[in-house]
C-alpha cells in the first residue's frame, strides 16, 4: 500500500443486476410462464418398486382405482416419455424416492414451476408426504433454483396452481390445497411480476384444477362446465380465453380426458380412449397425440399429473 493512502472497508459492491438476468449463467436454462409454451424439459418419476406393494388389501389407502400390473404401468409411462423425447423434450427423472410412496410418480404435485425457479410442494394426504424431499434433492442436483419450500400450516400440490399467461395465475384452494399454502404461492409469484392472481374454489369432486380446466393454446382452454366457478370462468373470458365446453362425464372422470399435457401451442398429448373430447379439440383446431394410459389411471391420475415442466419457451 502507498503510504498516506487510507483503505475504509473491505469496499463490497452488490450487482444491480436481477435473479432472471443472471439465472440462465448462474443456474441453467430453467423457465416456465404458461401451460402452452414449447415444451422444453421435464420433471418425471418412472414408477419404481413402491408400485409393486399396491394390493387389494391396501389400494384403497393410496386413493388408487385398484391394483394395477406394475410393468404395463411402467411401459405406459415408458411410452409418454418417448412421445415427448420425439417431440424436442428432455426428460428427467426424480432419484431416489421412497420406496413407500406409490403415488409419487403424480410429479405435477410436487413442485410447480415458475420463469424463476421451482416451488417445492407439500403435500396434503399423509400417504404422499415426504415424497417433496427426493423432488427437492433432483432439482437441487440439475441446478434448478427452489423459491419455496410450502411450509408451516400449508399444504400446496402443483396441480393446485395453473397458467395462463405470464401475468396471470389460477390458484385453487381445496382438499389438496388450503389457504396458508395457497398464500405462500401467492407471494412468491407477485415476487417474481405475477400481477393476476384468480382465486378460485376447487369443487368437492376435484382434487385438482386439471380435473376440470386445462389450457390447450394460448387463448383456449377445455372446461367441465359444471365445475368451473362463474367468477373463475368470467374472469378468464375477460382476458379473451376461449372456453370450450366438454360434457362427457365418462370421458372427463374415467378416462381423465382433461388430462393433458400440450406441447406447443395447439398440439396436446392425451389419454386414448376419449373420442369424443378428441373430436371436440380437433374440432377447434387442436392436434393430438393419444397415449394409452389405462393401468397408469388406477392410480387417479393420467399425462399432466405425471409431468412436471421445467422449461418452456416464453409464449
Amino acid at each position: 500500500m502507498k503510504s498516506g493512502i487510507k483503505v475504509q472497508g473491505e469496499r463490497w459492491f452488490p450487482s444491480e443486476q436481477t435473479f432472471s438476468d443472471e439465472m440462465k449463467d448462474l443456474w441453467g436454462d430453467w423457465y416456465c410462464d404458461s401451460e402452452v409454451g414449447k415444451l422444453r424439459a421435464v420433471l418425471m418419476h418412472r414408477p419404481g418398486e413402491e408400485i409393486d406393494g399396491v394390493t387389494a388389501e391396501n389400494y384403497e389407502t393410496y386413493r388408487f382405482r385398484g391394483v394395477m400390473d406394475p410393468e404395463k404401468a411402467r411401459q405406459q409411462q415408458d411410452e409418454l416419455a418417448n412421445i415427448y423425447r420425439a417431440h424436442g423434450v428432455d426428460v428427467y427423472y426424480v432419484e431416489n424416492q421412497r420406496k413407500d410412496r406409490p403415488n409419487a410418480y403424480f410429479m405435477r404435485d410436487l413442485m410447480f414451476m415458475t420463469p424463476e425457479g421451482a416451488i417445492v410442494c407439500r403435500p396434503a394426504i399423509p400417504a404422499r408426504r415426504g415424497e417433496e424431499k427426493a423432488v427437492a434433492r433432483t432439482l437441487a442436483t440439475l441446478g434448478v433454483p427452489i423459491l419455496k419450500t410450502i411450509n408451516g400450516a400449508g399444504y400446496f400440490e402443483g396441480a393446485s396452481a395453473m397458467w395462463i399467461n405470464r401475468d396471470t395465475v389460477v390458484i385453487g384452494t381445496g382438499s389438496r390445497t388450503n389457504e396458508a399454502g395457497a398464500q405462500q404461492v401467492e407471494h412468491e409469484l407477485r415476487n417474481i411480476g405475477v400481477s393476476n392472481i384468480i382465486r378460485t374454489e376447487i369443487p368437492y369432486g376435484s382434487i385438482h384444477l386439471d380435473g376440470y380446466m386445462n389450457m390447450v393454446d394460448t387463448d383456449k382452454m377445455i372446461v367441465f362446465p359444471w365445475h368451473l366457478g362463474y367468477d373463475c370462468a368470467q374472469v378468464l373470458m375477460d382476458q379473451g380465453i376461449e372456453l370450450i365446453e366438454l360434457t362427457n362425464i365418462e370421458e372427463i372422470k374415467q378416462g381423465m380426458a382433461i388430462n393433458l399435457v400440450a406441447i406447443e401451442p395447439g398440439k396436446v398429448v392425451a389419454p386414448a380412449g376419449c373420442p369424443e373430447t378428441r373430436a371436440t379439440l380437433e374440432r377447434h383446431g387442436i392436434e393430438v397425440i393419444e397415449v394409452g394410459l389405462d393401468e397408469v389411471m388406477k392410480g387417479w391420475g393420467a399425462v399432466h399429473c405425471m409431468t412436471a415442466f421445467l422449461k418452456r419457451d416464453p409464449v
